[in-house]
């Protein structure tokens, strides 16, 4: 009991020791977090900061504050009514590019993924090797061999080629299939089989489900790419009608860096409110889409 007694002291001021040290903070940490914080945010703040300055101010002004004036709302009708409205038409265009080929491409990579995680078949390993294999190689390598491909078929400047290499998404396939191998308990898939239920039927009322965070997770990854996919709409567009707002965009910038606009610094002003509309939708579909993708990530920590 002596021995107890005098070691209660020691063990509680370790332990007090311990729980401040927890709750302490730790400067260096705190200075990695702010630089990384400033990494992230100062381009997003140049970009509003220059986007809403008149065309003297851009070049007369500190980069990384406010103009005299607040110009934003009339750059943003600049934007919109150069060039008979072409950013508009610049902006469906990637709407469609990411809507349809990242939604397309996250259902079939859930698809893939569960099909390669739960279903054994001949060639299973050597097809997952092959996804593995696709991982490694980057979308540049693929870009003159698959415009050479629908050159011969025929689909060069359409928007089917710039859809349909968006809907081929190895990582998403790999994430799926990892994902869908802890995700989907076997006992429930072979519950569902003993009553009665078909494959489509388990995949679409209980698989879907329980892979919904995975589906969001390579829809957002997805999305992101084809958003700002810009060397593959390069190649195989030529008509700017089009285009996605990364190749318009950049056509905008050789035309001011080449003098051949004719409207001079203001173009440079049409190019960064461009730049900052283009991203308004990302955030957007982040903000909405982490509501989904935190919840279901939450609801499976939960052992049931």
């Amino acid at each position: 009991m002596t021995a107890v007694a005098e070691a209660s002291p020691a063990v509680d001021a370790h332990r007090s020791r311990s729980a401040r040290r927890r709750r302490g903070k730790s400067p260096t940490l705190t200075v990695i977090m702010l630089v990384m914080f400033a990494y992230a945010v100062l381009p997003l703040f140049w970009l509003l900061a220059n986007a809403s300055k008149s065309g003297a101010d851009l070049f007369s002004t500190f980069g990384l504050w406010f103009g005299g004036d607040f110009h934003l709302f009339a750059n943003i009708g600049d934007t919109l009514s150069y060039q008979n409205g072409i950013f508009l038409r610049w902006f469906g265009n990637t709407v469609l590019y990411s809507v349809v080929g990242a939604g397309g491409a996250a259902l079939l990579a859930t698809i893939g993924g569960y099909a390669l995680a739960k279903y054994d078949f001949p060639g299973r390993k050597a097809l997952f090797a092959m996804v593995l294999g696709g991982i490694s190689i980057p979308g540049t390598a693929l870009a003159v061999p698959t415009y050479l491909l629908f050159s011969r078929i025929g689909i060069v400047d359409t928007p089917w080629a710039v859809l349909i290499p968006a809907l081929c998404s190895p990582f998403g396939l790999y994430l799926m299939r990892v994902y869908a191998a802890d995700a989907v308990p076997d006992s429930i898939l072979e519950s569902a089989r003993i009553d009665g239920a078909g494959e489509f039927r388990i995949f679409r009322t209980i698989a879907l489900r329980l892979l919904a965070p995975g589906f969001v997770t390579v829809l957002l990854f997805s999305l992101v790419a084809t958003w700002n996919n810009y060397f593959l709409p390069l190649i195989v567009l030529n008509t700017p009608d089009w285009f996605p707002l990364t190749v318009g965009l950049n056509q905008w910038n050789a035309q001011a860096n080449s003098g051949t606009s004719g409207a001079g610094d203001a173009t440079y002003q049409l190019i960064l409110t461009g730049s900052l509309l283009s991203i308004v939708p990302l955030i957007v579909a982040f903000l909405v889409l982490q509501r989904f993708w935190q919840s279901g990530l939450a609801t499976g920590s939960v052992k049931q």
